[in-house]
């Protein structure tokens, strides 16, 4: 089973808070507004830091901001942060000598295909994208485009008349 780490799952989640505030949020403060103990918030906000995601500013009024819009980020860039390279098996990542049947595998190089498609896939998506889906779609609000109806079908003539209550 594919499983992302508890880190990368917390990092999403982080970001998705940095996301809520235009100024520098605080580790301490970050936390406690997502129920995650401060001691990992600290860990996933230095790694994710070290990535490229975060910055961190120093002093009395310091904390943490997100780089990008949440827009800007794919998933495939918060995992590579948190957990190194996408790989599913030791020989995609690059590396050699992690097998011990690596010269005589019949399987060498097959993989690469699939981990390039799980790569593009996770590229793909942003964490804006996650953001949004997390909105059950019984409660996001239609957005209102002329001669569209909220259930998405064109309306040709002029608008309905109200119904007045009686």
């Amino acid at each position: 089973m594919l499983r992302l780490s508890k880190l990368t799952d917390y990092a999403v989640v982080v970001l998705v808070r940095l996301s809520h505030a235009d100024t520098v949020q605080t580790s301490p403060g970050i936390a406690a507004a997502i129920g995650i103990p401060e001691p990992t918030v600290a860990k996933v906000l230095k790694t994710l830091a070290a990535g490229g995601l975060v910055a961190s500013q120093r002093g009395a009024h310091g904390g943490y901001r997100l780089m990008r819009k949440l827009a800007a980020i794919p998933v495939a860039d918060v995992i590579a942060a948190i957990d190194g390279p996408i790989a599913l098996t030791a020989c995609v990542d690059g590396t050699t000598g992690s097998c011990e049947s690596e010269a005589l595998c019949p399987m060498r190089g097959r993989w690469d295909p699939v981990n390039e498609a799980i790569q593009q896939a996770l590229s793909a998506i942003t964490l804006a994208d996650m953001q949004e889906a997390s909105i059950p779609r019984a409660f996001r609000l239609p957005v209102a485009r002329p001669g569209v109806t909220p259930s998405g079908l064109t309306r040709s003539g002029p608008a309905p008349e109200p119904i007045a209550a009686e």
